[in-house]
């Protein structure tokens, strides 16, 4: 499923044009990504939580060379997903 279908399946839950699920769709995505980039986890109870970690920097090797390169320390998405979510799909 991809963007569009889920707007798609919004619009026709919630008996709602295509235009005002898309923004709802984004408004949603809009408020998990500023929630994450302050810091903040985003618990949906019954959905899932999403969180940021912190990876440490490392060193990798270029494939192509050979050669040892350093990667950097950056922060990551995570999403866990909570007993609802889990129930649905076993």
């Amino acid at each position: 499923m991809n963007k569009n279908d889920l707007v798609g399946v919004v619009a026709d839950k919630a008996t709602i044009t295509k235009a005002q699920a898309a923004e709802a769709v984004d408004a949603v995505f809009e408020a998990i990504t500023a929630a994450l980039k302050s810091g903040d986890e985003v618990r949906l109870v019954g959905f899932g939580t999403f969180a940021v970690s912190q990876r440490k920097a490392s060193t990798g090797r270029n494939p192509a060379t050979g050669a040892e390169i350093q990667i950097p320390a950056s922060n990551q998405a995570k999403f866990k997903p909570g007993k609802g979510l889990k129930d649905a799909i076993n």
